[in-house]
């Protein structure tokens, strides 16, 4: 079977990537991913706090007298808290680039639309091949979702400008129309994008009652909303669509490529299982495509997709619908022969 694949132009030998994770911290972790079969790299993401930190430290030092120093430079990690300072990345992406045989794709999380085209041409120059945007933004209060949306527009636009490379954009699932979204930040400029951005959220220490960071790895489940939207949105959209969540295995990748994904991403599953299980991945994504009859990656992409499937309306309310409808709690049921049964024993 054929298992090349595109993602934002690049040529990759198969639609398995590393998205960004605590492994591609270091150079090392860089290098098992390439040796356990990763198609290609995206990196952990630099944050605009870290940008901030450097760049605002650079300036108090410069002015010790002065009383402008920032408030995020007490309000946020410490420098030294961070896996890596800017400087540091750039080194990465340099090292990595020269070193491995599979792109290195850059990660930027930030929300403010400005700043950033200076540090984009930086990461362009130490190599990578492309750069993923992930935009991670609270709105206050009295502020619209027009102006909300615009944000993530502007930003696009920005770093479009600034860069030759390829810009894929991870997306957040809670805009009232994604696939206005889609389209809009296509036209600016991205050359693809990721669906979805998770949003971790913060959790209540009942205790020291105080709000505490919280973290899950996904689960299987959590990729039907993704395969939702990119089922949605393939054919309709002029740029490469990755899914990024709940990939554990090579049935996960195979469900993406149908609905229309040019890539799946995995972390999740690699962080509690290690990364040797990237190769199974692929292996098991392989055997599943060849034991179909599946000749390449390209003729199994968007088979399942609103735009080829035979009941559209899966995708629709009637979806919905059906599923409360034919729902019933366990406890009204028997169980028999492996499945809840209403029938059964009577």
């Amino acid at each position: 079977m054929e298992l090349k694949t595109k993602y934002l132009g690049l040529e990759l030998k198969h639609p398995v990537v590393a998205s960004p994770s605590p492994i591609s911290r270091k150079f090392d972790g860089i290098r098992k991913l390439e040796d356990n079969g990763a198609a290609a790299i995206v990196l952990f993401s630099l944050f605009e706090e870290q940008i901030r930190f450097e760049n605002e430290s650079y300036a108090y030092f410069d002015h010790i007298s002065s009383n402008t120093f920032a408030e995020s430079l007490s309000f946020f990690l410490k420098m030294e808290e961070f896996s890596a300072g800017p400087s540091d990345y750039l080194e990465l992406i340099r090292k990595a680039n020269e070193s491995v045989s599979v792109p290195i794709i850059a990660s930027l999380n930030a929300m403010s639309p400005e700043g950033w085209d200076e540090y984009a041409r930086e990461i362009e120059q130490a190599g990578a091949k492309a750069l993923e945007l992930n935009a991670y933004y609270i709105p206050d209060f009295g502020q619209s979702s027009q102006e909300v949306e615009q944000r993530y527009i502007d930003m696009v636009k920005m770093v479009r400008k600034a860069v030759k490379i390829p810009i894929a954009v991870k997306l957040c699932p809670y805009f009232s129309s994604v696939g206005d979204m889609a389209s809009r930040l296509t036209y600016a400029g991205a050359n693809g994008l990721v669906l979805f951005n998770r949003l971790y959220q913060p959790d209540f220490d009942l205790d020291q009652l105080e709000v505490v960071p919280s973290i899950e790895l996904s689960q299987p489940y959590e990729i039907r909303l993704a395969l939702l939207w990119i089922a949605n949105l393939y054919g309709h959209v002029n740029c490469s669509l990755a899914g990024t969540t709940g990939v554990h295995c090579g049935k996960d990748v195979a469900k993406y490529v149908l609905a229309g994904a040019d890539i799946a991403m995995v972390t999740s599953s690699l962080l509690k299982n290690g990364v040797h299980h990237l190769s199974t991945i692929v292996r098991e994504f392989t055997e599943w495509s060849e034991e179909r009859g599946y000749k390449s990656v390209d003729q199994m992409r968007g088979l399942m997709s609103k735009k080829h499937v035979i009941d559209p309306s899966a995708f629709d309310r009637a979806n919905y619908v059906k599923v409360l409808q034919s729902f019933m709690p366990k406890h009204d049921l028997q169980y028999s022969h492996g499945r809840w049964d209403p029938d059964a024993g009577l």
